[in-house]
């Protein structure tokens, strides 16, 4: 299969996608002060702040940018790859799941790929599936 959307913005939405995934919303101690276990002796919060991170909107509004300024095609592609990734189709079933995304319109299918809690791993998934990798791209040798 020969990829309607340039390699790299594949690989950028992968990588944003991660991103957006590893950001782990910040507790509010005062959420559930029945959990002794958050708390230190004094009261304080004890949370791992150093693993969480504020959620950053700008991320997400990268990811959808991305997604609008593609094609309707390549939105498409790549909400099928995602399917494909995901395991919804096989790679035999490319026609049938590159049909099925024709189905679907840009809006529905960005709001789709933005709700997939996973979508890094499909799109990767996906990409390797077709023997193509995100090894390399854009990196200065």
């Amino acid at each position: 299969m020969e990829l309607l959307t340039p390699l790299e913005t594949l690989c950028r939405l992968i990588l944003r996608a991660r991103e957006l995934e590893a950001q782990v919303p910040a507790q509010d101690p005062d959420e559930d002060a029945d959990n002794v276990d958050d708390f230190d002796d004094e009261g304080g919060s004890q949370a791992l702040s150093v693993l969480e991170d504020e959620l950053n909107s700008g991320v997400e509004e990268e990811i959808r940018a991305t997604l609008d300024d593609l094609g309707d095609d390549q939105l498409r592609e790549t909400l099928a790859l995602a399917w494909v990734g995901r395991g919804t189709y096989d790679v035999s079933e490319w026609d049938d799941a590159f049909a099925e995304a024709n189905d679907v319109d840009p809006e529905s299918a960005i709001d789709e790929l933005m709700d997939m809690p996973l979508l890094a791993g499909y799109l990767d998934a996906g990409l390797a599936a077709f023997d193509y990798s995100c090894d390399g791209v854009g990196q200065v040798d």
